[in-house]
């Protein structure tokens, strides 16, 4: 049964057989492509030059060889000369007479995807018609003769030009919906403004950028289109229309979206500027990332310069609290010099606080982003504060009735609130009075959560410097590290701190989150997992986690058990306890795996961090505490190493 392209091969064949015309077309690179019937039997070329693949120039050197282009003293240079033609090859119309004495007009016209199509039309009637009328009108004046004759040659020459318009009018119109179609798809607002800032192109994506905005904007002012983004940009437009290419960043306040804008003004080579290309895109996320990367980057250089005057001064301060311990058990100093010692012990012990302190800001910490219920999490902090606040101060929490489950690291989330709750006791412990935490969406890019007092707020100082390292206005009773830490791991989460004071008293600090809903977490594919522990209630337990995640699930008791199972087909990860029955750990399984060349590896353990076994299985691989949560397994499984 034939294919449906070779049907139509054979209907298109039939057509072009139909027409009184003579046809071909000629690829790029001077092969013929398609010819049909008529174009062999009026050249009466053999049937290899009729062929699909024949070469142009052996073509013409076999019409040139048969005087169809009259008597011609060197061949092979007439042959170049139309080759060359054909190579450079333009529309054209013309008329001539071949050796048979035969009239034929030609016709060609170039292919978008690069060769040309040519149509030879027999008009030797029209010819003899024209003679006829010359040779039996002898009244009418030759001029007149002439003139009829002219115009008849013109009249065929429109029709082949309008022909040619009409093709490049249609080859402009798919230009032109390409175009349209390609910027539509793009992430980016892309227009152009002419010299008045007035939209003469644009593609829809103005509102998905910014939020708010029209989408159809083609005639419109940028002034009426733009609304309040316009006094922002105004400048970096008029320096566009000055000559200037530029890119800037600013921030939609509406939205709170990260904006970058490029302009590019329109101009052909030294010529006048005709207006302003203008692309605009949301890189909030990119911006988020940025803040995040900066903030790891000083957290590492801090760690590179404290490590070693941490590791010297905590060797210092053991050194005191030893020799000052030596003292305070002698029962022989008399009362001052032992006031002196406990004094000097209690400022040692503050130092080494100190020491964690500054360890945590410029430790290593990685993000662990989970599926958050902030209303459970916000309600669960209250608890957890409402012992540490005195009876005069209340703790409300004021949140939007409904929040999708967000994507948020709920560790660092509770401490930096804690913390500022704890600082707003602080400043309320004379007085009382209430501290309220409040959130709300800003934009759908934004989570704000912010903490505020009814006390005396902050000074103008502590505006500027509160979220510099070691400064604080608590006198000895403060570290300065608090508000430092706060700022360090929101601005890790690719957020922002802000702090002002109330228009109607007391401070407010905002922290400012990205707004991530939890489907924008990071997905696993499942995948075939070995699962490996010894005890069968909580093989059984984990196993049903893992099937919750979509994953196929095998499972093993004991080391060399798993040893066996690691030929499976298809096997992309294993999970195993530490501590295993028998001979052989979950940590000497892991390391069986690696030499195998797997990647996917992890372990659990309900051993405590200061473990031996444990602190050494987390120098190789990742660890994950029991018990946990199937957001814990979950997150844990996506970053396995």
């Amino acid at each position: 049964m034939p294919s449906p392209d070779d049907t139509h091969i054979k209907l298109m064949s039939a057509g072009l057989n139909m027409i009184q015309q003579a046809l071909s077309i000629f690829d790029r690179d001077l092969r013929l492509s398609v010819s049909n019937r008529r174009y062999q039997t009026m050249f009466d070329l053999p049937d290899c030059l009729a062929q699909p693949g024949a070469e142009f120039e052996d073509t013409i050197r076999y019409l040139v060889t048969r005087g169809e282009y009259g008597a011609v003293e060197d061949i092979e240079d007439a042959v170049r000369i139309r080759v060359e033609a054909a190579r450079a090859f333009v529309p054209h119309y013309m008329e001539r007479e071949r050796a048979n004495g035969r009239w034929i007009s030609v016709e060609g016209a170039p292919l978008p995807q690069g060769g040309w199509v040519t149509v030879y039309t027999d008009i030797t009637e029209v010819k003899l018609q024209e003679r006829l009328l010359q040779a039996h009108s002898e009244e009418l004046s030759g001029a007149l003769i002439a003139h009829a004759e002219r115009l008849a040659q013109t009249n065929r020459e429109l029709a082949a030009s309008n022909a040619a318009l009409e093709e490049a009018k249609r080859e402009l119109t798919e230009m032109e919906a390409r175009t349209r179609l390609t910027t539509e798809m793009m992430p980016a607002h892309i227009a152009r403004l002419d010299c008045e800032l007035r939209y003469t192109f644009s593609n829809r994506r103005l509102s998905s950028v910014f939020p708010g905005l029209p989408q159809n904007i083609v005639g419109l002012p940028a002034r009426d289109a733009l609304g309040t983004v316009f006094p922002t940009i105004r400048p970096w437009l008029e320096n566009a229309l000055a000559g200037q290419a530029s890119v800037h960043e600013f921030t939609h306040e509406d939205s709170g979206r990260r904006i970058r804008l490029a302009l590019t003004p329109d101009r052909m080579d030294d010529g006048p500027i005709n207006g302003i290309y203008v692309m605009s895109m949301d890189v909030t996320e990119e911006a988020q990332a940025r803040a995040a990367l900066a903030q790891t980057r000083k957290r590492e250089l801090a760690a590179q310069l404290s490590s070693g005057l941490a590791h010297d001064f905590g060797n210092l301060l053991t050194i005191i609290l030893g020799l000052q311990g030596q003292l305070a058990r002698r029962g022989d100093l008399p009362e001052d010099v032992a006031q002196s010692v406990q004094s000097t012990i209690a400022a040692a012990r503050r130092g080494g606080v100190l020491l964690e302190r500054i360890a945590a800001i410029s430790g290593t910490r990685a993000l662990r982003p989970q599926p958050t219920d902030l209303h459970a999490l916000l309600l669960d902090l209250q608890q957890m504060a409402r012992p540490t606040l005195p009876e005069n101060v209340a703790l409300l929490i004021d949140l939007p009735e409904t929040l999708p489950l967000l994507a948020l690291d709920q560790g660092i989330l509770q401490d930096s609130l804690l913390n500022l709750i704890l600082n707003a006791r602080d400043a309320l412990a004379d007085t009382g009075g209430t501290i309220t935490l409040r959130a709300q969406v800003y934009g759908d890019t934004w989570l704000d959560l912010i903490v505020s007092d009814t006390g005396t707020g902050f000074s103008p100082e502590a505006l500027d410097k509160a979220l510099n390292p070691f400064f604080t206005t608590k006198g000895a009773a403060g570290s300065g590290l608090g508000l430092a830490m706060v700022y360090d791991q929101i601005t890790l989460s690719g957020g922002r701190v802000r702090l002002a004071n109330r228009a109607s008293g007391g401070a407010e600090v905002t922290l400012r989150l990205p707004f991530r809903h939890v489907d924008a977490l990071p997905g696993t594919e499942p995948v075939l997992v070995l699962l490996v522990e010894d005890t069968d209630t909580i093989r059984e337990s984990v196993r049903d986690m893992l099937c919750d995640l979509g994953h196929s699930v095998i499972e093993a008791a004991s080391h060399d058990e798993a040893l066996s199972l690691l030929d499976l087909a298809g096997l992309s990860l294993v999970l195993s306890d530490i501590n295993l029955a028998g001979v052989g750990s979950g940590l000497d399984l892991l390391r069986a795996c690696r030499a195998r060349g797997m990647a996917r590896l992890h372990l659990m353990t309900a051993l405590p961090p200061s473990d031996p076994l444990h602190m050494a299985a987390r120098t190789e691989f990742p660890v994950l505490p029991k018990p946990f949560t199937l957001a814990d397994l979950r997150l844990a499984l996506e970053h396995a190493a």
